[in-house]
């Protein structure tokens, strides 16, 4: 089995067993409402352009590894200018979260389902501060077609990242939000990738729910490199 099937192999398996002990916490959904449902695709394949220029520890990853990821409109009310998964709420229209997560990436980032092969799907993660249960969805992407930001109200930037970059521990940290005497830590990840936004190359700070199901995942995985747990990445003020 060659290293594009290895990858896809872990990410499989994963899909078929769920978190175990690996899995994200995001707080429990203490309110009253009833919890809003969405989907968020965490979409795995091959680049097809630059791949990282250092290997991973793990021998699953090979360099052209790559994962999809967006940057929110700074515009938004919600997560302004935050890295995220493509995704969203599922509608009633919907037949379940595969649905959704596919419906929404094609609407995010133009790309074609079809080319998409559907690993499975995680146990939902709560996200108390927008009271959502958030189902992950694992996808490989056999054909990759084009991407772009389809609708700039929405998204500021869409882009490919490798996954050895992302593992790298001197992309890696903590960032840190202090309210009120409170302290809410969080993993980070620093990305320099190309986009319709930065043609030659430009930084991205992957923070929040998507770093910790990225977080999760790479635990899950075993593919998680030693990284300075105590190195704090700077946030925007506004945070």
């Amino acid at each position: 089995m060659g290293d594009e099937g290895r990858a896809r192999a872990a990410l499989a398996t994963v899909a078929a067993n769920g978190w175990a002990d690996a899995g994200p916490v995001a707080g429990e959904l203490t309110g009253s409402s009833t919890p809003r449902h969405a989907a968020a695709l965490m979409l795995f394949g091959t680049l097809d352009r630059t791949p990282s220029d250092r290997p991973a520890v793990a021998a699953d990853v090979p360099r052209d590894l790559d994962v999809l990821l967006l940057a929110r409109a700074t515009t938004l009310r919600a997560h302004p200018g935050e890295v995220a998964f493509p995704g969203g709420r599922i509608d009633p229209g919907d037949v379940d979260a595969v649905a959704a997560a596919l419906r929404e990436s094609r609407e995010e980032t133009g790309l074609d389902p079809s080319g998409v092969e559907v690993l499975g799907t995680l146990p939902a993660v709560p996200l108390a501060f927008s009271n959502h249960l958030v189902r992950p969805v694992l996808a490989w992407w056999r054909e990759p077609s084009p991407i772009r930001v389809v609708d700039e109200r929405e998204s500021a930037a869409v882009f490919r990242v490798p996954v050895a970059d992302l593992l790298d521990p001197a992309n890696r940290g903590v960032t840190v939000i202090r309210r009120g005497g409170q302290e809410w830590r969080g993993p980070g990840f620093t990305v320099d990738a190309e986009d319709s936004e930065h043609p030659d190359g430009g930084g991205h700070l992957v923070w929040g729910f998507t770093a910790m199901l990225l977080d999760a995942l790479f635990d899950r995985l075993g593919w998680t490199e030693d990284w300075d747990r105590e190195r704090e990445l700077p946030l925007d003020r506004r945070y």
